[in-house]
């Protein structure tokens, strides 16, 4: 019955879309997540329906809101699966998969490239069976790095033995997912004098949102696969460097919260990384943050990193290609340029489309929250931001949203997670059922 079942479903599968595919993966994901986290057996106390749901979400995701506190609410095997889901929402729906293929067959099929193309956007001198195993690889390398750094550290402040090697391993998943789950109630606000942490979260943080497609790129200019590194990868990391150190200016002249002088600088480094990276974890108390800074949190929430890594957000090439469309139309050229390159039609497109269903996911969650809540509207955007961008900050109110938005909120880390425009795909491509002829009209903007 059971192989029935599993061969029904492989069929379903191979009939839609990858972008259709995508939303199921993931769905079932999060919804066996949820199951498995709803057994008693996994629970230090009662949890409500609603909140392992909720965290189930967040984990596959790797968002990071919480509802309840992950130690207090779920004992050592709870904190295992959701270890589990952050692993997978972190490297992909199909990764494993496909590299189970590559390594038992060698080669993987038409539908496997189909969706891991779809779930990651790559340039086209990238090969997909390189790009899987940098993914795997290099997940597993700095994984393992940062779980003996961590150990160290937290060593260090006296969390030894074998609740040092679990709470070095969670965090380091954690970090490198970009997932900002932490089995401290406060984050790391304890621990925002200890430089060891803070540079091993920073260092993960940065390595899984820089995204898989800088890694193969250079590990292919190392190999001499390649003489030079793709136009991708530079707009990725000038632009990174570029947003992060503003980021860190900005806080390090105006943050009011500096507990020791001398470590003011890491502090406004790490938030400034943290909103960017979408890891999610922070060394300061979110609600201490004045009005400005809180908007500079939301902006870097809402650009986020790279495309094909783990952070979310709307990602610095998509920002790119807005600029680019808008200094070129500024400056009346035919061509969308950016630093002497061209960009192509088609990526200009899916920017677009990226950055109008984005900004309009934003703007309506954080109208239908204003209904359902009573909290003010800055910390409402603020959480919609996070949430959508898949970062994990909360000014505090998390735990207390209403039924209604503690569901909106968990719809919007899932549309977070899969994509708002693989989404938007999924469904088109669902409702499409042949094309539509239009005729020309002039439209003027």
């Amino acid at each position: 019955m059971f192989s029935t079942i599993l061969s029904r479903y492989k069929r379903f599968q191979i009939s839609k879309s990858p972008q259709l595919n995508l939303v199921w993966g993931f769905f079932l994901y999060t919804l066996i997540g949820f199951l498995l986290l709803s057994i008693p057996l996994f629970h230090k106390t009662d949890i409500a329906i609603l909140d392992n749901l909720f965290i189930s979400t967040s984990a596959i995701s790797t968002t990071g809101l919480v509802t309840i506190s992950i130690f207090d609410s779920y004992n050592f095997f709870g904190q295992f699966i959701i270890m589990i889901l952050i692993q997978l929402g972190g490297i992909g729906y199909m990764t494993l998969t496909t590299y189970y293929l590559l390594f038992t067959t060698k080669r993987i099929t038409r539908w496997h490239q189909k969706i891991i193309g779809a779930e990651f956007t790559m340039p086209a001198t990238i090969q997909i069976k390189d790009f899987i195993k940098s993914v795997v690889y290099f997940t597993l390398v700095m994984e393992l790095l940062g779980t003996i750094a961590f150990y160290i550290a937290f060593h260090q402040e006296g969390i030894t033995g074998l609740k040092g090697v679990w709470f070095s391993l969670f965090h380091s998943v954690s970090s490198f997912c970009t997932a900002g789950f932490s089995l401290f109630n406060d984050s790391f606000e304890s621990f925002s004098a200890n430089t060891l942490i803070n540079w091993t979260i920073s260092i993960l943080a940065i390595a899984g949102s820089l995204g898989f497609i800088v890694i193969t790129d250079v590990w292919y200019r190392i190999t001499r696969k390649s003489k030079n590194i793709t136009f991708t990868t530079k707009i990725i990391v000038y632009g990174f460097i570029l947003l992060l150190g503003i980021g860190t200016l900005i806080f390090y002249f105006n943050e009011p919260y500096a507990k020791v002088s001398n470590h003011r600088l890491m502090e406004a480094f790490f938030q400034s990384m943290t909103s960017m990276t979408t890891v999610g974890f922070n060394t300061v108390p979110i609600s201490s943050l004045t009005l400005p800074l809180l908007l500079l949190t939301i902006f870097l929430m809402y650009i986020g990193a790279s495309p094909s890594g783990t952070a979310g957000g709307m990602k610095i090439t998509t920002l790119t290609a807005m600029i680019a469309i808008l200094k070129s139309r500024l400056l009346g050229q035919k061509k969308i340029t950016f630093l002497k390159r061209t960009i192509p039609l088609e990526r200009l497109f899916v920017a677009t489309s990226t950055f109008i269903l984005y900004t309009s996911m934003i703007f309506l969650f954080s109208f239908l929250l204003s209904f359902t809540e009573q909290s003010s509207f800055d910390k409402i955007l603020f959480e919609v931001a996070s949430a959508l961008g898949t970062v994990g900050l909360s000014t505090g109110i998390t735990a207390d949203l209403s039924e209604v938005g503690k569901s909106l909120i968990i719809l919007l880390m899932f549309l977070g997670r899969v994509g708002v425009l693989t989404f938007g795909f999924a469904l088109l491509m669902r409702m499409k059922k042949k094309p539509l002829e239009a005729k020309s009209e002039d439209l003027a903007v």
